[in-house]
């Protein structure tokens, strides 16, 4: 691939970032207050990536005004709160859930500002000079710039099933989910992942029949056993269907919507009748159409970048971090590595503690983990401690109605130290982060049942979780 570069112009930067979702932004940020010359480059004008456009903010946005919709219809009465006739106004719902997303992308802009970070919004490409040995240049629909080092922040994409083509209006991506003008009357949701489970939460809460179709036996997989089956018994009791077990093989378009064809967990072939359908199997790095692999950029066959322990590529200046290089697709992992990056091109000693970083799901209750699963722990220990604490037999749960779920925590058989924390309940994510600081810090199961926590609060659970692994429990 040739480019002309004679007549354009060339600008001279520390560093260029390529993408300017979570990992992008932060990376930006970090490294302008350690003193470099940065400019980031998006194809948005509203800066955030996925996260803050069509992701993380906008799906929280939904399954808050969703929840206030079900506690309306359903939740309130218990409390002594009466509501007749309450009825659903979708338009304002989408308006307010997109002055959210307009607030959030607009203060990174002022942030970009406060920085003296230079933005450009276009399609970055990578260059590689036709003399050896000079640094990589990026072209930015048409500009070429140049810089000390360069980092692809490029995010990731929905993946697409080969007989399921994305047609934004029966074959839906999760961004189409975000922005539906009607309730479906059935949604059928392929995958039981953290975008499926949330987004089929939305629209069940709002009236769809929503149907969850998953190869795995469980929800979510990659969480903890003891979790996955508990969310399935509390979601099948709002109301959500789960096909487990089931191997899709095709999707055909109807007068109604779409045909689904898939083998069930016995191995009987079925068929799912739905209107709208979502295609919630995972994401794949967003690396196509940036020249990376003909400027000599090292991929996996999914097109993942291949980096060192240091965020470095196999080119001299290029780095990569976030979702388009191995790892969780998280925004909070990939500013960590955004931030451990531009400390090590300061000359200082960035890092991610990667068997530290937590995940959630925002349902109702939320599920939330850090650390190695009791199969993992296993696994790799042979035996391990677990202590686990009910919300049933919490005081502040039972005040606030949110009894569902329970607190798990596994210890190293021999050191007592924390392996693993997870939870399935109420304000799962807000509690999460007491157990990855004190992973951080390698602390013991016992230095988390000797912490003091308030009372009544949720967070009490996960004290007792602690004590429970101890074989002194106080409260159940």
């Amino acid at each position: 691939m040739e480019y002309r570069t004679s007549n354009i112009e060339h600008r001279t930067f520390d560093l260029i970032i390529i993408g300017a979702g979570p990992a992008g932004y932060v990376c930006a940020i970090r490294c302008a207050q350690l003193g470099m010359s940065v400019v980031l480059v998006d194809k948005r004008k509203e800066l955030g990536g996925t996260c803050l456009n069509v992701g993380c903010i906008p799906s929280k946005a939904l399954l808050e005004s969703s929840h206030h919709f079900h506690m309306a219809q359903h939740g309130l009465g218990a409390h002594g709160v009466k509501v007749q006739g309450a009825t659903l106004d979708l338009p304002t719902m989408l308006a307010r859930k997109d002055a959210v997303v307009a607030q959030l992308t607009g203060g990174i802009g002022m942030l970009m500002k406060k920085n003296k970070i230079t933005v450009k919004t276009g399609w970055g490409k990578l260059l590689v000079p036709a003399s050896a040995g000079m640094t990589p240049q990026v072209d930015v629909d048409g500009e070429v710039l140049q810089a000390k080092h360069i980092v692809i922040a490029a995010g990731s994409t929905p993946i697409e099933l080969p007989f399921a083509k994305f047609d934004h209006t029966t074959m839906l991506d999760s961004t189409d989910c975000l922005s539906l003008p009607a309730v479906p009357k059935h949604l059928a949701v392929i995958g039981a992942g953290v975008i499926g489970l949330e987004m089929g939460s939305v629209w069940a809460r709002l009236g769809a029949q929503v149907t969850v179709l998953d190869v795995a036996t469980r929800p979510v997989a990659i969480m903890d056993e003891d979790l996955g089956h508990e969310a399935k018994k509390l979601f099948e009791k709002q109301g959500m269907a789960f096909a487990l077990g089931a191997k899709v093989s095709a999707i055909e378009a109807t007068k109604q919507g779409a045909k689904i064809t898939y083998t069930d967990a016995q191995g009987a072939p079925q068929t799912l009748a739905a209107d709208k359908v979502l295609v919630a199997v995972g994401r794949k790095a967003a690396t196509a159409g940036m020249n990376l692999a003909e400027a000599g950029v090292k991929l996996t066959e999914r097109g993942v970048i291949e980096t060192d322990a240091h965020y470095h590529t196999n080119l001299p200046g290029v780095y990569a971090i976030g979702d388009c290089i191995t790892g969780p697709m998280l925004a909070h992992k990939g500013e960590e590595e955004g931030v451990a990056l531009a400390e090590i091109l300061a000359g200082q000693r960035g890092h991610v503690n990667y068997n530290a970083i937590p995940w959630v799901v925002y349902t109702h209750p939320e599920l939330a983990g850090v650390g190695l699963t009791e199969a993992e722990a296993i696994a790799k220990y042979g035996t391990v401690k677990v202590g686990k604490f009910k919300f049933s037999a919490n005081g502040r749960a039972i005040a606030v109605d949110a009894t569902e779920g329970f607190v798990k925590v596994i210890a190293h058989p021999q050191t007592d130290e924390l392996l693993g924390v997870h939870i399935i309940g109420h304000n799962a994510s807000e509690m999460i982060g007491e157990a990855a600081c004190l992973m951080e810090f390698k602390a013991s199961a016992e230095d988390l049942a000797r912490c003091v926590h308030a009372h009544p609060t949720l967070s009490e659970a996960i004290k007792e979780a602690a004590l429970a692994s101890q074989g002194r429990a106080l409260h159940s």
